[in-house]
């Protein structure tokens, strides 16, 4: 079975939104790193010079290759990526192999046995 990394990050109070809207697109599973950093086009900064930067999660999801595009564009609605400028990206990347999964590839294998 070919896998896909789908990578989000997204601001802190939308990560479950983002969670739901993947695991409902048959996403079996997630891993969420928290309290990350990051900028965008143009750091913002207040008038004493600080950070504006709101609290950001990174959440990896290896999904089914099959699945991939409709599980990136459901995050990317409830995270309301393209809506709203800086509340985050997701994006995916090809994985080669993987192991670890054994528990899962039969939910996968179903879920998917009509499309492969």
């Amino acid at each position: 079975m070919q896998f896909k990394l789908i990578m989000a990050m997204v601001e802190d109070r939308l990560t479950d939104d983002v969670l739901e809207a993947a695991r409902t697109r048959g996403a079996t599973g997630a891993t969420v790193i928290t309290s990350v950093r990051g900028e965008g086009l143009r750091p913002e900064k207040t008038f004493l010079g600080l950070d504006l930067t709101s609290a950001r999660d990174v959440v990896l999801f290896l999904v089914a290759a099959p699945r991939a595009r409709e599980i990136l564009e459901a995050i990317e609605v409830a995270g309301s990526f393209d809506d709203n400028p800086g509340s985050g990206i997701a994006l995916q990347i090809e994985i080669e192999d993987a192991v670890g999964l054994k528990s899962q590839l039969a939910a996968l294998q179903h879920e998917i046995e009509e499309e492969i």
